[in-house]
């Protein structure tokens, strides 16, 4: 394989092996391109959400921290105890990973700054523009949601909806990519009753509205 990328395939609903898109380190986990990887990462991070959601933070960090630290010290020892016995000279078992570069670099920084300040400065709008009522339909859509989290929060705590968030990550996308052409079919559709019946209120209830350029610039010559 070229560059030692990994190539990846399926089954597609004709038994034919169909390419999968290329993604980076965070996608193919969440993609399960790599099963093995993934479900690790799935299975620690599971495990741990509910371990915080029983215990305190500091307790499931300082006890996952001693098993990790267990772990590696196990390791180690018996690495150099087999080196010794077999008279090699293997080196450090964990040589890879301390020579891993995990300096930040200031421009690296200064992007990720550039992109929070970004999403920030852009979140902050929305809800200014939401609150304030700059398009009445917008805002009573934010009201309905707003109305429907009170009901999830009363069913569901904070720590039960990042588990529930967790376990969708690992699976909504997956599902998604396996079914991409039915789900897009389904969403064009409730996207266009949406659209219609929007478009229906903002007939009923013209507040708020835009007039278009051409006519506002007619009343002004007026």
């Amino acid at each position: 394989m070229a560059g030692g990328s990994k190539r990846y395939s399926r089954n597609n609903s004709n038994g034919n092996f169909q390419s999968l898109p290329e993604r980076g380190p965070v996608e193919s986990l969440i993609y399960w391109r790599d099963v093995k990887k993934s479900g690790i990462v799935f299975g620690a991070g599971l495990i741990t959400l509910v371990a915080i959601s029983s215990f305190s933070v500091i307790s499931v960090f300082a006890y996952l921290s001693l098993l990790a630290l267990f772990g590696t010290i196990a390791f180690r020892i018996y690495k150099s105890v087999t080196q010794a016995v077999q008279k090699t000279s293997d080196g450090h078992p964990f040589k890879e990973y301390l020579e891993l570069d995990l300096t930040l670099s200031q421009e690296k920084v200064q992007n990720i700054a550039g992109v929070a300040v970004a999403h920030i400065n852009g979140f902050t709008a929305e809800l200014r523009r939401l609150f304030l009522v700059e398009d009445l339909i917008d805002s009573i859509k934010f009201g309905v949601i707003l109305w429907v989290f009170t009901y999830i929060g009363a069913w569901f705590n904070g720590m039960t909806l990042v588990i529930l968030a967790f376990v969708s990550l690992f699976t909504l996308p997956k599902v998604y990519e396996n079914n991409k052409q039915s789900i897009d079919t389904y969403l064009d559709l409730v996207r266009s009753k949406l659209t219609e019946i929007t478009d229906k209120i903002r007939v009923a209830i013209p507040i708020g509205n835009k007039k278009p350029v051409a006519a506002a610039e007619t009343d002004k010559d007026k």
